[in-house]
């Protein structure tokens, strides 16, 4: 096995806090602050990572320093209650909506299909999925190579 990961917990996973991409944002940059986050992949990017710290009001410098501490994914939740300057049901509500509306570009969206060897019959727009097949593709080719 490599010495670094391949995250695949999807986008479309929320914790009980109920904000979709956090659990994933949370493994991603836990990965990378621990130096083991798989090069293809930012630890804490400018899609779905930085929409939910601006969907939730955190502080992206003050969250990357806190998720140096090693938390865990409860004791982020719970730092996030307490740092959060959006954290309701009306902004997780638009949060959610946003992660998943968001489309790719048709370009993205053949590329991965592509490279998964999925036919790109219209079937799969949305980013999630998409998504999903693509890191699941990575692992495979990493971990189980």
């Amino acid at each position: 096995m490599s010495q670094t990961i391949v995250p695949t917990i999807s986008s479309g996973t929320a914790g009980p806090l109920g904000v979709l991409h956090l659990p994933r944002l949370w493994q991603k940059a836990s990965l990378a602050a621990a130096g083991k986050l798989h090069a293809d992949y930012p630890g804490c990017g400018m899609g779905y990572d930085q929409m939910v710290l601006d969907g939730l009001g955190i502080d992206r410098d003050a969250f990357l320093s806190f998720i140096a501490t090693k938390p865990t994914y409860v004791q982020t939740e719970n730092w996030i209650k307490a740092n959060a300057s959006k954290l309701n049901a009306e902004s997780v509500a638009t949060l959610n909506a946003a992660i998943t509306g968001y489309i790719h570009t048709d370009d993205t969206r053949a590329s991965i299909l592509s490279a998964v060897g999925r036919a790109n019959d219209g079937t799969i727009l949305d980013a999630i999925n998409l998504n999903n097949l693509d890191d699941w593709n990575s692992f495979h080719s990493q971990e189980l190579a």
